[in-house]
């Protein structure tokens, strides 16, 4: 435990940069902790200020458009960062300068060079980061770890995740930002595997064993879209790790409908299934196994874990050392050709909806076969699908 914690004392005044939209259920966590004397919401940074009810139970609160400025003033010791991608790395910049501890919403950052900054200026500043994939505060991952550890399912062949989300045109117009790679100079990234089912990539990086930097060797891109955007919303990557292993995640946006997404270990005797937005897990054994066990676990939230790290009493369950493969994959989707555009006979407009929603024909299909058989769809036979990874990916992804 590295954190500076001296003179810290419960409960830590925190400020939250980013209160609507997803910011609303950090909003909604911190005042839970607050009654519990963990926490004390004592700034609010946004641009348009909170009011009424959205407050209740907070007492008195600061607000401000500055984060900066909002620190300093508030002297709070945690900083809850849920704002635009783009703008990720120069808030959580101004919060270590002036020693401040950071939740920071995932992706950390929409490019490796500028998730090394925030790792670097946080470790010279000894403040900690929390990075906000929520999923790998879930009991089940460490459980399935032990299990594959135990030899439960024999020899891992390889590790796969899947997603299969809806979305309909209104998503993609939320904000300036959606659906972007860039945006005035910035990089964005916003893609179906680096935001919305970015959880599915470093979940099954978890489970494989490969969630530094250095675990991973190479990233295989294949991006597509079939909305109008400029990202992608129907893609698959497969992963190369430094022991041999393999990991490959298939996603979508444009499923005709939503199902849970999971990751999956496969071994030579079973396999073992993580609906992981529910912590369910599923344990087949053997080929004539089709029901296998299931269990749910709990999780621990990422604040209060933060919380409980400054105290001296825990872990930090996913600092930025736990997340630098995932950004390695967020860096070749970076540096990929942008998403090749589905031909209009690919997709079709959802019938009697009230938004524009577009649909991929078989995309349930090509998803969980990509996630057995670490297949990219180009290699699964869909007509739409060709590789979009540069010839010197393998370079550009190898860590300096």
């Amino acid at each position: 435990m590295s954190a500076a914690t001296g003179g810290l004392r419960l409960p830590l005044p925190v400020v939250l940069a980013g209160a609507r939209g997803h910011g609303g259920a950090h909003l909604e966590n911190i005042r839970r902790l607050q009654r519990a004397g963990l926490v004390r919401l004592v700034g609010v940074c946004e641009l348009k200020p909170l009011v009424g009810e959205e407050l209740v139970g907070f007492g008195a609160v600061e607000q401000s458009d500055d984060l900066a400025a909002l620190l300093d003033a508030t002297g709070a010791a945690v900083a809850v960062i849920c704002t635009p991608i783009p703008t990720h790395a120069d808030l959580a910049l101004a919060a270590a300068r002036r020693g401040v501890h950071v939740l920071l919403e995932k992706p950390p950052a929409p490019s490796y060079a500028q998730f090394r900054q925030i790792a670097d200026a946080a470790a010279a500043a000894g403040t900690a980061v929390q990075i906000g994939f929520q999923s790998l505060g879930s009991h089940a991952l460490p459980a399935i770890r032990r299990l594959i550890t135990e030899g439960a399912i024999g020899e891992v062949t390889g590790v796969g995740g899947a997603g299969l989300w809806v979305r309909d045109e209104a998503y993609f117009r939320r904000a300036p930002w959606a659906g972007r790679r860039r945006l005035d100079g910035l990089d964005v990234v916003d893609g179906v595997l680096t935001n919305p089912l970015a959880h599915a990539v470093a979940g099954a990086l978890a489970l494989a064993g490969s969630t530094a930097a250095e675990d991973v060797t190479d990233v295989e891109c294949e991006l597509f879209r079939a909305h109008a955007i400029e990202s992608d919303d129907t893609s698959c990557v497969r992963i190369s790790t430094a022991d041999g292993g393999r990991v490959t995640v298939a996603a979508t946006l444009c499923a005709p409908t939503s199902q849970e997404p999971y990751v999956v270990v496969h071994g030579t005797e079973g396999r073992v299934t993580c609906w992981y937005r529910h912590d369910r897990v599923q344990v087949r054994r053997g080929a004539d196994d089709t029901e296998g066990s299931q269990t749910l676990y709990g999780r621990t939230d990422l604040l209060e874990n933060l919380v409980q790290h400054l105290m001296g009493r825990a872990e930090l369950l996913v600092p930025p050392a736990a997340t630098g493969a995932f950004m390695r994959v967020v860096e070749a989707v970076r540096l990929a050709p942008g998403p090749a555009a589905l031909p209009a006979d690919a997709w079709h407009r959802a019938p009697g909806q009230s938004a524009e929603r577009r649909v991929v024909p078989g995309i349930e299909g090509l998803v969980a076969l990509a996630a057995d058989t670490q297949c990219l769809y180009s290699e699964l036979g869909a007509s739409w699908a060709r590789p979009s990874r540069p010839g010197d990916l393998h370079d550009e992804v190898n860590p300096s």
